[in-house]
């Protein structure tokens, strides 16, 4: 407890420059405290875990860590409501003063509204001010270990070394077998960041309620007149997607207690639950058995929360049809599961890159391929896991056309010869749509579209269930990994 004392009354003068703050010092301390948090909670030692929070929340390097998250993240230019952003070194350095939990009033959050999928609704994003910001940064620290140890296994979304690909994974392992189950609940959470009751958040989440009532109950400012927040944890507080997680989690262990493993015989009921944020689906042995146990037990935990499904969204079906999940299609045919891009998704995606191409019809060809590679590589590495080598070999067919469209549209006069040869032979293999350009130095070089066949597909190892980056037992399985997936070799990934 000494060298946590220390850590805690670490003085504030301590750095003059910014740039001079060891961060893998303050990592290292900061990491000290989070494992014994998680340890005091996995052995329900609840008290001792308060106890550890509190002297992490009020430790030097922890607000330093914090401060460094809200500074660097993509929001890092985006004021709320007092137009005050942190950007020069000396604002970052006197920012750590201001993280004090005495004499601590939240502002009203900024109110924006930001497009949903289908582009005719409007979902609601709330902007904290950059001191609100650092404060919940500070506290998920604290908070973030509580939540891993009391995680659900196949929960995926906002999680440290979790992601999309673990969930589609976990379908896979769930539905390829023969015997796999092939009823599933897609199940669609109303309003869940908008309708979380703000009693069962401060009755059973492990932090500071103080500061956690005066977060949910700040409200927001929209035109200039500020309104009162009843319920909901607004989206776009730093915390709020965490404090979702936990509020969602022991959904699994509602759903699988809905009926017992085995039915009757060697008849098994099959329930597994995959969740990724608020999208989940549950499967099932039979249609009866989910509509009659396991989605009663589901609406009867989330009614406790506040939250409830959303009936035009929730149905229950088979296997055969196929369900959309996180941008994939899950389906089996004549009894072989195939995983690919939703036909959603590829629509979506093509739909921004003819955009991308029509926006820079007078641009040159440096800046239209500048435009187009981030956006290819960033969807095809995300399909990357998943049956698309067919879907990739349209998107580049797709974009190829396309091109040939933006090239028309340049050089009217022109031969399509001329033009083949000006814009798809000069690659360093044939037909890549390409140019050459001068670097700082003066010589040329090429310059090349991505193509997204060209990007293999491989195949993702998914997390352990019960992997916790907290607990020293899974130190070695996580450095691990991360060696083999910086390097590529999957053999020593599961």
């Amino acid at each position: 407890m000494t060298a946590a004392i220390r850590l805690a009354d670490a003085p504030f003068d301590r750095h003059t420059k910014w740039d001079s703050i060891d961060w893998k010092t303050v990592r290292r301390a900061v990491r000290r405290l989070q494992v014994r948090i998680a340890k005091a909670v996995k052995e329900k030692m609840f008290r001792k875990a308060k106890s550890l929070q509190w002297l992490l929340i009020h430790s030097y390097y922890a607000k330093l860590q914090a401060i460094k998250r809200v500074t660097t993240n993509k929001g890092k230019r985006t004021p709320g409501v007092d137009g005050v952003i942190w950007s020069t070194s000396r604002q970052k350095l006197k920012a750590v003063k201001l993280l004090k939990r005495r004499g601590y009033r939240p502002q009203p959050l900024r109110r924006i509204y930001i497009p949903k999928k289908n582009k005719l609704n409007k979902r609601p994003l709330s902007i904290p001010i950059m001191t609100d910001r650092a404060f919940q940064a500070l506290h998920k620290l604290a908070l973030e270990p509580v939540s891993e140890v009391l995680a659900d296994p196949n929960s995926y979304g906002f999680r440290t070394h979790r992601r999309c690909a673990d969930a589609i994974a976990q379908c896979f392992n769930a539905l390829a077998k023969s015997y796999a189950p092939v009823w599933i609940l897609e199940a669609d959470i109303k309003a869940c960041f908008d309708e979380i009751s703000h009693s069962w958040m401060l009755d059973n989440i492990l932090m500071d309620k103080v500061i956690l009532e005066k977060w949910l109950k700040s409200g927001y400012m929209e035109n200039g007149k500020i309104y009162p927040t009843k319920r909901g944890t607004p989206q776009g507080g730093i915390i709020s997607p965490m404090l979702a997680n936990m509020v969602l989690d022991g959904l699994e262990t509602a759903a699988r207690n809905a009926a017992p493993a085995r039915i009757s015989g060697n008849i098994r009921s099959k329930i597994n639950v995959i969740r990724y944020a608020d999208d989940f689906i549950t499967t099932g042995d039979s249609r009866e058995l989910l509509e009659s146990k396991v989605k009663p037990a589901v609406e009867a935990f989330l009614r406790e929360r506040g939250l409830s499904l959303s009936k035009a969204k929730t149905r229950i079906i088979r296997i055969d049809e196929g369900f959309d999940f996180l941008g994939q299609n899950v389906r089996k045919y004549d009894g072989k599961l195939i995983i690919k891009p939703s036909k959603e998704n590829v629509k979506t995606f093509l739909r921004d890159i003819r955009k991308t191409i029509r926006k820079h019809l007078g641009s040159s060809t440096v800046a239209l391929i500048g435009q187009l590679n981030p956006k290819i590589r960033g969807w095809v590495y995300y399909h990357r896991h998943v049956a698309s080598g067919n879907t990739f070999s349209y998107v580049d067919n797709f974009i190829y056309n396309g091109l040939w469209q933006w090239m028309k549209r340049r050089h009217r006069n022109k031969s399509k010869t001329w033009m083949k040869k000006k814009y798809w032979l000069n690659g360093s293999k044939p037909w890549t749509f390409s140019t050459r350009v001068k670097d700082k130095t003066g010589m040329p070089r090429l310059y090349e579209l991505v193509k997204a066949c060209s990007i293999g597909i491989v195949r993702h190892v998914k997390i352990r269930g019960n992997a916790n980056p907290f607990d020293p037992e899974y130190k070695e399985y996580f450095r691990t990994r991360k060696f083999c997936k910086t390097y590529g070799q999957r053999t020593c990934l599961a």
